[in-house]
């Protein structure tokens, strides 16, 4: 089936739909998903009282971002390669295996900048 050609508004408007719908799936079917968001509702108002300057609270508020745009990209990978079947490949282990170090980095990156930022505050 090929693909639709929408242009101008419909293409927004279909895009924004196709966003929802995966943050919801994400949401619904995703335990590692549900609990990184916990993580950004908790953390951003933190993030908000402790930066100084607007940079420091887009890197504090950016840093929780990416680690759920890193999940949702590791649940994509995980998805297409469950597509496959239930058996077990090399291929798609070490797949699976690079999105999870990835979302391993994303938080290790929070935990960096956080650090930095608190560091900065209150020593």
């Amino acid at each position: 089936m090929p693909k639709p050609d929408r242009k101008g508004i419909a293409r927004i408007v279909y895009a924004t739909r196709y966003s929802w719908l995966g943050l919801k799936s994400a949401f619904f079917k995703e335990a590692a998903f549900r609990q990184e968001l916990l993580l950004v509702v908790v953390l951003t108002p933190v993030a908000v009282w402790l930066g100084r300057t607007g940079m420091e609270r887009a890197l504090l508020i950016g840093s929780l971002l990416l680690v759920l745009i890193v999940e949702l990209l590791n649940s994509a990978v995980e998805a297409v390669a469950d597509r496959f079947g239930d058996e077990w490949t090399t291929l798609c282990g070490r797949a699976k295996d690079m999105g999870s170090a990835a979302v391993f980095i994303a938080l290790v990156n929070v935990a960096t900048v956080w650090l930095l930022v608190l560091w900065e505050r209150f020593i």
